[in-house]
């Protein structure tokens, strides 16, 4: 496994296809598609809806088998495991972040995030304190009682990357995680994954169609049709603002 913040490759795949049958005819949605993020960077892959973004995030992450490729993550082949260890793999080393938030109505912020690491094996103690540790980072204390219907859109997904970071995950998979939000809402929340990746050292993957998203990358990969068609640094990177925790907490009621 790559140490933190070395900048190794942390996730790669080479030749991933991936077909889709639909009546008689078959689609071809990935197209051999070569791939790598590293460690401590936040690669962004844009592209127009239908253009493979969301299958080649789920090939990576081992939530969807591709009909041909590898995919090589934290330094072993993740597809050649049985599908119990790949669900482990996702436990301990993938945080997620969808657009839907997914999150349980009935749960309140705090517990949203100590349930995962429940699963995880840590003890209900130990769980609530790395949780509102985490809450505290996205700048959530004074709203970790509340359940998803008492908080806004931009404070949901907080919750969800609070989730995701409390695992301390190597890889971030984010979903067009701004897509529901205000433009406001969805900056801050690129700018909490931003986060993840140069302060936290995790490899941050996020599929988007947002092009405002551009300025926060370190690497951006053009998908279309299934098929890669620009992969290169980022060079507005170092203008994107960090937030710091003040800004991030005083700005919880309307995010």
């Amino acid at each position: 496994m790559s140490p933190r913040g070395s900048s190794e490759v942390a996730i790669a795949a080479a030749g991933l296809t991936k077909r889709y049958r639909t009546g008689r005819s078959q689609v071809t949605v990935l197209k051999a598609v070569d791939f790598e993020a590293r460690a401590g960077d936040l690669t962004m892959v844009m592209g127009p809806s239908g253009s493979g973004k969301s299958t080649l995030i789920a090939a990576l992450s081992g939530l969807m088998r591709p009909d041909e490729g590898q995919v090589t993550a934290l330094g072993a082949d993740l597809w050649s495991r049985r599908a119990s260890l790949i669900d482990r793999f996702r436990l301990d080393h993938c945080g997620f972040v969808f657009q839907g938030f997914n999150l349980f109505p009935a749960l309140s912020a705090l517990q949203q995030v100590a349930s995962v690491l429940r699963y995880q094996g840590l003890g209900r103690r130990a769980a609530r304190q790395r949780a509102a540790a985490a809450l505290d980072e996205v700048g959530l204390s004074p709203r970790m009682h509340q359940r998803p219907a008492e908080l806004s859109g931009g404070e949901k997904q907080r919750v969800a990357i609070a989730r995701a970071l409390a695992k301390a995950p190597d890889l971030v998979f984010a979903d067009e995680p701004t897509s529901a939000l205000d433009s406001e809402s969805g900056q801050l929340v690129v700018r909490l994954l931003r986060r993840a990746a140069s302060e936290h050292g995790a490899a941050v993957i996020c599929v988007t169609h947002d092009q405002r998203l551009e300025a926060f990358a370190d690497r951006i990969v053009r998908l279309e049709d299934g098929r890669i068609l620009a992969d290169a640094p980022a060079r507005a990177v170092a203008a994107a603002p960090k937030p710091a925790l003040a800004e991030l907490r005083g700005r919880h009621e309307t995010a």
